[in-house]
């Protein structure tokens, strides 16, 4: 018993709790493509309930060091994600026809961030450049 309340105390801090990846079926992209992957959401060493996921497509310029939110995409869910279960979520995004291509200068990452009922979050990094 004692263990249980301490992993839920854990995942409450972060430690063990659920993972999100987002899975991309190729690194390079071109201006108004249509983006198709899926988050991978891997359960934690507890169950948890799933507020949101959000991804943000951020432009690094590489000269100045700053990074602006180009556009994101939110889903609201209130799924339970029990301990070491795995699943799935649809991702598709736009990419703006507009953006600017990737160059020496000029870097996109997408930031995916998983939030939990109790604001607990898990994060994940994705590189792509635009061609």
């Amino acid at each position: 018993m004692e263990w249980l309340i301490l992993r839920k105390y854990m995942s409450l801090l972060g430690v063990g709790s659920a993972r999100i990846d987002l899975i991309l079926p190729k690194e390079t992209y071109s201006p108004g493509e249509n983006i198709k992957g899926y988050f991978k959401i891997v359960g934690g060493t507890i169950e948890q309930q799933i507020h949101r996921i959000d991804s943000d497509l951020i432009l690094i310029n590489q000269t100045n060091g700053t990074e602006k939110v180009i556009d994101f995409t939110t889903i609201l869910t209130n799924k339970i994600i029990n301990s070491t279960e795995e699943n799935e979520f649809p991702f598709t995004f736009k990419l703006p026809i507009d953006v600017p291509v990737s160059s020496g200068d000029i870097s996109y990452r997408f930031h995916t961030k998983l939030t939990f009922n109790k604001g607990v979050e898990s994060s994940d990094q994705d590189i792509i450049t635009i061609v």
